[in-house]
């Protein structure tokens, strides 16, 4: 029997236009000069550089004055260094200072891949067949700077997808810090982005079993003060302030498309990039529904993983995840429990496929080797492409397997519905191979996703087309499982 893959004549490109107003910080002296030119302007100079700006970028960006100023606030050292308070300048003045600590950023400027797909919360004012659905991308800007980024598309009664045009705007999400830690879990996730023991020590005596983020800050604060002549130190100090931004809340306006949220790079432990979210659609044991999302936080040498939780993309609750199981790229976890149980799939040695079962969904222990490479064309790697599917048959693991030229394919395999860790199917051939149209781009040969969908019999796979762009291919379902059961 052999499988017939429909690919899509879908195709999602990087669009330069989509841009974000970023706090931009050219070094301390820089600034202060800056600064201190801006003041000895005559308010009639003021006002004629800031009424052009605010005229054009208003036109780019939902609230620039509200962006300006609020970049001008993150200035307060600097102003208080020039003996000035920002509340004395008058709102052109300070609208254009921000100004001048402000550029834009193009967040697809480079790449749009990796997608992932789940049911859109909203199903209402649809006709049969019909499905509303959310996908999310990767992005890469200037830098090589990843983030998270979202379309909406309709999916109708013969599979057609339509990728919803986007708004006019892409927005930031605010940060909230408002997390409790658990020190014995903080402090073990701070040995594994390996911050100096010692310090941990120190740390550890001062801190409550539970604590909140301003705590932790003033006994950072109090700590950097003894150790002023030590830089190595004082840099480990400001690890763990890192660490602790990877805690936090982002919340976006009711006002905004999911087209326009972004979800960029927030702690220092994110700063080279947000990578390869796995959203998935969880049904609790009550029925309620949440959306999780895996992804890996890059700061250019250590990998963190992370896990987003979501009930209507609006507000995004974000941790690191714990446990030796925790480790490398990967991480996918199953839209439900299994006999009482969260359950992940991971790649903790970055070449093989494992699975880890837990009470609490972001502490991960003990992982069990599920699969390794078998043929020729994921001898390389293999690794996951997104959650697990649930299917009467099974859960439908897509893979991804590097071969020969670092070639990136797209498999299948299946395992046992109430034992995950039996594998009973599989396809000994890739599902999906980079083609003529596809191989081409800022990563050749390469073709991936991050997470597929059932709709109308069909598996649905939005997958990057060698880390530039993406499409979409589809599956019969039910040949599909039983192809996979031919080989178990």
């Amino acid at each position: 029997m052999r499988l017939y893959i429909e690919r899509k004549p879908v195709k999602v490109n990087p669009d330069t236009k989509r841009v974000i107003a970023r706090f931009f910080f050219n070094g301390e002296e820089r600034a202060l000069e800056v600064i201190r030119k801006v003041l000895e302007f005559s308010d009639e100079k003021v006002f004629s550089l800031i009424s052009p700006i605010l005229q054009e970028y208003s036109k780019r960006h939902r609230n620039i004055t509200k962006i300006l100023s609020r970049h001008c606030k993150k200035l307060k050292k600097q102003f208080i260094a020039l003996g000035t308070e920002i509340e004395d300048l008058d709102e052109y003045t300070k609208l254009l200072i921000g100004a001048y600590f402000t550029h834009e950023y193009s967040i697809e400027s480079a790449a749009f891949f990796n997608p992932s797909i789940v049911d859109d919360p909203d199903q209402t004012d649809l006709v049969e067949g019909e499905k509303r659905v959310i996908i999310s991308f990767r992005a890469v800007g200037e830098g090589h700077i990843s983030s998270i980024v979202f379309r909406r598309a309709l999916i109708d009664k013969d599979n057609n997808i339509q990728v919803l045009p986007v708004g006019n705007y892409v927005d930031e999400a605010e940060v909230v810090k408002n997390a409790i830690y658990v020190k014995k879990l903080f402090l073990k996730k701070a040995a594994y982005a390996q911050i100096d023991p010692s310090v941990l020590e120190e740390i550890e005596s001062k801190l409550d079993d539970k604590f909140e983020y301003t705590s932790l800050s003033n006994i950072i604060k109090d700590s950097k003060s003894l150790h002023k002549e030590n830089p190595d130190r004082l840099i480990e100090y400001d690890k763990i302030l890192w660490l602790s931004d990877t805690y936090h809340t982002i919340t976006f306006s009711k006002d905004t498309d999911i087209s326009d949220r972004v979800i960029f790079p927030i702690s220092e432990f994110e700063r080279k990039g947000i990578e390869d979210a796995r959203f998935v659609k969880f049904i609790k044991d009550d029925g309620k529904v949440l959306y999780y999302a895996t992804y890996t936080a890059f700061d250019g040498s250590l990998i963190i993983p992370k896990l987003v939780q979501t009930e209507d993309f609006y507000e995004f609750k974000v941790i690191p995840l714990y446990g030796d199981g925790a480790q490398n790229k990967n991480l996918a976890l199953f839209p439900r429990k299994i006999k009482g149980k969260y359950v992940m799939m991971s790649r903790i040695d970055g070449w093989n496929n494992y699975l880890m079962f837990s009470d609490k969904v972001n502490v991960w222990e003990n992982p069990v080797l599920l699969k390794q490479p078998r043929y020729d064309w994921e001898l390389v790697q293999i690794g996951n492409c997104g959650s697990p599917i649930e299917t009467e048959k099974g859960w439908i693991v897509i893979t991804h397997g590097v071969g020969p030229m670092r070639r990136y394919c797209i498999g299948v395999s299946l395992l046992d519905l109430e034992n995950p860790s039996i594998e009973i199917g599989h396809l000994k051939e890739p599902l999906i191979i980079p083609n003529n149209d596809e191989r081409e781009g800022y990563v050749p040969n390469v073709v991936y996703s991050c997470g597929s969908i059932i709709s109308n019999g069909e598996l649905i796979i939005p997958y990057g087309l060698s880390d530039y762009s993406s499409s979409f291919a589809s599956v019969n379902l039910e040949l599909l499982l039983a192809k996979l059961l031919e080989n178990n």
